[in-house]
């Protein structure tokens, strides 16, 4: 395997529930840090929602390795962001055998 050419920097954003002040509470984004990744696009298709349809990319994106329970590792219900763009991370595995790096398959949407 050819080490990943990671030179695009993504924000690891990490979920946070915040009161809403009606009793309730809402999700709000809290930046953990930056990534540097390598990105490969993948299979993308359009969806209808109640808003209207979008489009749905999958996204391979490759980072260096962290240990399982490393703040810095990426998890499943995170997210990368790229300037406007939000990569939702669905599963994260080692890439290589040597645990060097990690895959983070990821989905991008778009209002279309």
């Amino acid at each position: 395997m050819n080490a990943p050419r990671l030179s695009t920097p993504l924000l690891l954003e990490n979920p946070t529930r915040v009161a809403d002040g009606m009793g309730g509470f809402r999700r709000d984004w809290r930046t953990l840090g930056t990534v540097w990744a390598e990105m490969k696009a993948g299979t993308g298709n359009q969806q209808e929602a109640e808003a209207g349809a979008r489009g749905v990319v999958a996204w391979r994106i490759i980072t260096r390795a962290a240990p399982p329970g490393d703040p810095r590792r990426p998890c499943p219900e995170q997210r990368f962001r790229l300037g406007d763009r939000v990569f939702r991370i669905a599963a994260v595995a080692e890439t290589d055998p040597s645990g060097f790096y990690l895959t983070c398959f990821s989905k991008e949407e778009t209002a279309t």
